[in-house]
């Protein structure tokens, strides 16, 4: 082998001073929370840094469920459960303004073929006799 595994561009390495350890809550009606508590790279609670509050909902689409996650500014899970109806409503806005920003993208893309990629005598293929300079 040429190169060493480990020395290579691209592999994914772990910061042992940004762990997180993972907690989730739900009411099982309307969401979930996850609550990411910051630890030491031993495992145990990091007071040096803020925990980080996350809501999770589902939006119904004609095409199936789709899943919004925001973020929920509190300093404690009492908190966090308190402005998560606020939290998901901004959520869900963020989420429907960034779908119709991808609607109005897509919709005003314009495709230009790549040269050659037209038959000879243009796109309805020709074969007349006829011949423009």
């Amino acid at each position: 082998m040429a190169t060493d595994p480990g020395t290579r561009a691209g592999t994914p390495t772990m910061d042992a001073a940004s762990l997180y350890r993972e907690e989730v809550y739900t009411d099982r009606a309307v969401g979930t929370l996850r609550v990411l508590v910051p630890v030491t790279a031993s495992g145990a609670p990091d007071p040096s840094r803020a925990t980080v509050y996350t809501g999770e909902a589902q939006l119904m689409t004609n095409v199936g469920p789709l899943p919004i996650s925001f973020d929920i500014p509190a300093s404690t899970l009492a908190e966090a459960v308190a402005k998560y109806a606020e939290a998901a409503k901004d959520g869900v806005a963020r989420t429907m303004q960034e779908l119709s920003d991808l609607r109005r993208q897509a919709s005003s893309s314009i495709l230009i073929p790549q040269a050659g990629a037209l038959p000879p005598g243009g796109p309805l293929g020709g074969g007349g006799k006829i011949q423009l300079p």
